[in-house]
């Protein structure tokens, strides 16, 4: 690894002057990608920015209107932890839960993990479905605008994810297959409900990344049962195809884990 120089900065302001000084410094959240990448060679930052520093960046809240609010600095382990996400949110928190390891979770960041847009990762697919909005230091954005492709979002040149929101009376169920070594989504399906309107978002299967299932989502808010989605399949040409699935096997495994979450959420329905 090269030699880097390392920023603490206090404030948001402090952090976006630091990088607006050196346009090869990098953010830091939890280093769960940035480091091993960095250790590999393939990333060579001039400089680390670490946010974990600036007040207001964690922590879990209820605003007035119903909404949750997860700071972008909040790790995946406190996620899956919140008495809060598991009341309001649960299917959250249970994806929180799936991420990685033990040592990641108590490490990587909600706002880290989307922002690397990583096109395995498994909060991206919560988000889309969830309609959530992602808020920086300088605008808010919705999830539908913000997930650009692999490793690509919509964040500009030193804009920094504070909060993400997930609207009030939405629920969210996340099935996933993921690689036994990794634990990345080989395929993971997040299926949310709100009323009758009904969002299902694709990760680790797409071509171009995280997407969402149309076909689906008209299929479910017909009718919101595992017999609705009948035999289709997501196109298999738009999908990756890789050493751990075909784009073929990755269709089935699509609607696999779409059932799995529907069947998930009518489960819930039947505790209420």
């Amino acid at each position: 690894m090269q030699n880097f120089d390392f920023h603490r900065p206090q404030t948001l302001a402090e952090a976006v002057s630091i990088l607006a000084e050196d346009e090869g410094a990098k953010l830091l959240a939890g280093g769960q990608t940035l480091l091993p990448t960095m250790k590999q060679g393939l990333a060579t930052p001039s400089a680390l920015v670490a946010l974990r520093a600036i007040p207001g960046l964690t922590g879990i809240r209820a605003c007035d209107d119903g909404s949750l609010e997860i700071g972008a600095m909040t790790c995946h382990a406190d996620v899956a932890a919140s008495p809060l996400v598991q009341r309001l949110l649960p299917g959250l928190a249970a994806l929180a839960n799936k991420i990685a390891d033990r040592h990641v979770r108590n490490r990587g960041t909600l706002g880290g993990s989307i922002a690397n847009c990583d096109p395995a990762a498994d909060y991206p697919a919560a988000l889309l479905a969830l309609d959530a909005t992602i808020v920086t230091d300088r605008r808010e954005i919705p999830a539908d605008e913000f997930f650009a492709g692999l490793f690509t979002t919509a964040l500009e040149d030193r804009e920094i994810v504070t909060t993400v929101r997930f609207a009030p009376a939405t629920r969210v169920a996340y099935a996933k297959f993921s690689s036994p070594a990794s634990r990345y989504a080989i395929v993971g399906v997040a299926v949310a409900a709100s009323g009758s309107a009904v969002r299902v978002a694709v990760t680790g299967a797409g071509a171009d990344g995280l997407f969402r299932w149309e076909e689906a989502e008209a299929a479910l808010t017909r009718d919101f049962s595992p017999e609705a989605l009948g035999k289709f399949e997501p196109d298999p040409d738009m999908l990756n195809g890789d050493m751990h699935a075909s784009p073929a096997y990755r269709a089935s495994l699509t609607r696999t884990m779409t059932i799995r979450a529907v069947r998930t959420l009518l489960s819930e329905r039947i505790l209420d």
